[in-house]
């Protein structure tokens, strides 16, 4: 194998430039020749098609984002988008590919592989840490702890005025950015669209912590939960308890920022791992990480579900959940 081409696709997350810069210095140390889609799959699409070499992935470990750009495209959903990524694989010699992504990203990597596109290994890139088979995806801890910084700052103010916030983390299907912030941020309440949103029972543990003498009341939302977001619910609630709220949404700024050490180490061991497995011949599957150990999990296992570390967390934060 003397070519590979690396992408990063749909929404970005902190350390997708440290897996990058991983990929590409174990292939070049190997004598392989390292190349970059740009914009994900649209750029094997579009032919948008960078060499990587050691000035280009130099002093990027620290920066969020991605060097290379992230993407969703609706071309490489057909089959003659598909068939043009082909065409953009044979011009340049591509003999294998590492990408970058969620679950979409894997199927996408399946289906192309399986209509004649190179051999491919994924590696888990997505805030929402919601990948079967690891327990921690590239971006999650970052964007956890993100969350957690303005959790605490939030605190301050509710602390002072003496009022019930609604903080919205980002998960449309996945609770574990909202209930992991949660934990850590000391919420009397988290709402995960993994569980029906009881508001009787926000309410009543509102009013119970409320009389009990808590001076700041903090409901930890993900964006998904099934009451319609931080908005609905606070104002749902606020009928129920009768104490003034605010609501603050976090929103993108839980995507950016320098990645943490833990999602810089995880991206980096993943990563040149990925390179390793397709010049051993090992393909068609998604490196996660399992307790201490790197697991290969098979494309079409690789699907959106709750984590093992979800699950655990879930069944230790008793009545903080509901």
């Amino acid at each position: 194998m003397k070519t590979i081409a690396i992408l990063t696709s749909g929404g970005d997350a902190p350390g997708m430039n440290a897996a990058i810069r991983a990929a590409t210095r174990t292939a070049l140390n190997k004598g392989v020749k390292m190349l970059g889609s740009l914009h994900g799959y649209r750029g094997l699409v579009r032919d948008e098609i960078i060499e990587l070499d050691p000035p280009a992935i130099s002093n990027i470990i620290h920066r969020g984002g991605s060097i290379i750009k992230s993407a969703r495209s609706d071309e490489f959903e057909t089959k003659e988008g598909r068939e043009k990524a082909l065409e953009t694989c044979r011009k340049h010699k591509i003999e294998g590919l590492v990408l970058i992504g969620g679950d979409g990203t894997m199927r996408g990597a399946r289906e192309f592989t399986e209509e004649g596109g190179p051999p491919a290994v994924g590696v888990p890139g997505t805030i929402d840490n919601d990948i079967k088979g690891t327990d921690y995806t590239i971006g999650f801890d970052t964007a956890v702890n993100t969350a957690l910084r303005a959790i605490d700052q939030i605190r301050d103010t509710a602390e002072a005025m003496e009022r019930m916030f609604f903080i919205e983390t980002m998960g449309r299907r996945s609770g574990a950015i909202a209930l992991a912030s949660g934990i850590a941020g000391g919420g009397n309440v988290v709402v995960v669209p993994e569980m029906h949103t009881d508001i009787d029972k926000v309410a009543e543990r509102i009013i119970s912590d409320h009389k009990a003498g808590a001076t700041s009341l903090l409901v930890i939302v993900a964006e998904g939960d099934d009451s319609g977001g931080a908005y609905k619910l606070a104002e749902k609630v606020r009928e129920r308890v009768g104490i003034d709220n605010r609501v603050s949404v976090l929103g993108h700024i839980q995507r950016g920022g320098n990645p943490t050490a833990q999602d810089r180490i995880l991206a980096t061991c993943l990563a040149s791992r990925a390179i390793h497995d397709l010049l051993e011949g090992s393909r068609g599957h998604l490196l996660g990480w399992r307790g201490r150990d790197i697991v290969r999990i098979p494309f079409e296992e690789a699907v959106t579900t709750t984590t093992s570390m979800f699950d655990e967390m879930l069944c230790h934060a008793g009545t903080l959940v509901t």
